[in-house]
């Protein structure tokens, strides 16, 4: 049978260039790829950067689908079905939010695929397809699949260095897909991940987990097996990392050059209300912890939360210029279907408008309580531009030389000026831009 993974196009938002498009490629097709018994002919579109062909043959398509691509992939999914093609969905949204997304598909997978993508190909070879496939009693990270790295086009990708150690988090914050009822948290174990660091056959990675840090003795069990291999490497992590000295210590130690960390808001009445744990007095002291390590910081900060009045922006840019934060991923707060926030909300009565194409954290979606949905907007934009701007740039500038290559490279080519580096990449292909970047930053390919 001749099977068709896609990944539907992403809706950039305002601050995004095609080198955000291009970034990494889905490891979730990857996976499923992976999963594929012998004996079946699978061809994956990554509609970033290619075009669907529906006219390839194709006797079963598979799509995975986050949150803002819902619209998009139901447009797919009906030019497959149009053509008597079932379509099979899976992926964060399906999982979050199942009861929504039956009525588009044949069928979906709700919550992993390892136990099930067999079966799904088994049924529709026979005509026999279930509306829902659901497997995830003791689920463990044993049982977690490697992503068919071999398979990957790294011409089109910026990098192709990307791990994952885990699925989920251990956390529940309203906002956050993990609040939903059937997101799990499981550890792969370590020797597999090895594995797939090694497969890769390179020493800059970036782990891709929600949290890094969410099982704090494992991240140190993983560490020590890198700490004499000469890597650099990046990761997500909340603010807890500030509990655990000695597993920074570490991070630091085994190549580490920068976190991403969910600071979410400087105020803490609108932390406590989305269920976050942070505390904003402990903020400085981390940020002094991180960078004494030299390890540069990614700021991950929600506007728009119930304690946020309009003058949050200029305190925010305030507080990350202060604390030289090297950059900054800003969002709207948006209610994902599924999560606590979006029951509550919903319940209140807030959420003004529900096309899901808007849901990418770039767009109010919602009635803010503290300002006015066109304040809260303007503010989003207003914060980048400021951030961004030359001036805090250099503000922002790095104490440690180290740092400062690809501190520059990337405030000013990817996101002052991403649109250059963006055309350029029309000439130059983009894993030749991540690998000269890399280069530069770390001196790694």
């Amino acid at each position: 049978m001749k099977i068709i993974l896609i990944q539907p196009k992403m809706n950039k938002r305002p601050m995004d260039t095609d080198l955000k498009t291009h970034m990494a490629p889905s490891l979730a097709l990857l996976t499923l790829l992976r999963l594929t018994p012998e004996g079946h002919e699978v061809v994956m579109f990554n509609e970033n950067v290619e075009k669907i062909n529906y006219n390839c043959g194709a006797e079963m398509v598979g799509i995975t689908i986050t949150l803002d691509v819902m619209p998009r992939a139901i447009q797919i999914a009906g030019e497959f079905r149009r053509l008597g093609i079932p379509v099979v969905a899976g992926g964060i949204h399906v999982t979050s939010d199942p009861d929504a997304c039956t009525r588009h598909f044949d069928a979906v997978c709700i919550g992993a695929a390892e136990r099930v993508w067999a079966r799904i190909i088994e049924d529709a070879a026979q005509g026999r397809l279930q509306h829902v496939y659901h497997d995830m009693a003791g689920f463990s990270g044993d049982e977690v699949v490697s992503p068919a790295y071999d398979q990957i086009d790294e011409s089109r990708y910026l990098y192709t260095n990307v791990v994952a150690t885990s699925r989920g988090c251990p956390n529940r914050c309203d906002f956050c897909y993990n609040s939903c009822k059937n997101r799990t948290y499981v550890r792969r174990p370590i020797q597999e991940v090895l594995k797939d660091i090694e497969s890769l056959g390179t020493r800059h990675l970036l782990f891709i987990d929600d949290n890094f840090i969410g099982a704090p003795s494992y991240t140190c069990e993983l560490l020590a097996n890198l700490r004499w291999k000469d890597f650099k490497w990046s990761a997500a992590v909340t603010a807890k990392i500030a509990d655990h000295p000695d597993l920074l210590d570490l991070m630091a130690k085994t190549g580490c050059q920068s976190l991403f960390i969910g600071f979410e808001s400087i105020n803490n009445s609108s932390l406590q209300g989305v269920n976050k744990g942070n505390r904003f007095e402990k903020y400085e002291s981390l940020v002094t912890e991180i960078h004494s390590r030299g390890i540069m910081i990614n700021a991950s900060m929600v506007f728009g939360l119930d304690g946020d009045g309009a003058d949050v922006f200029p305190r925010t840019l305030e507080w990350l210029v202060k604390n030289k934060i090297e950059t900054l991923t800003s969002h709207i707060l948006t209610p994902y279907p599924g999560t606590e926030l979006y029951r509550r909300m919903q319940e209140e009565g807030r959420i003004t408008d529900y096309d899901l194409s808007k849901y990418n954290t770039s767009h109010v979606v919602f009635k803010p309580k503290g300002m006015t949905a066109d304040e809260l907007y303007e503010g989003y934009l207003w914060i980048y531009r400021e951030f961004y701007s030359l001036r805090n740039i250099l503000l922002r500038l790095p104490e440690q030389a180290a740092q400062r290559k690809s501190y520059l490279l990337f405030n000013i080519l990817y996101r002052k000026y991403g649109g250059f580096t963006s055309a350029l990449t029309r000439i130059i292909p983009m894993r030749a831009v991540g690998r000269l970047a890399a280069r530069i930053s770390y001196r790694v390919r």
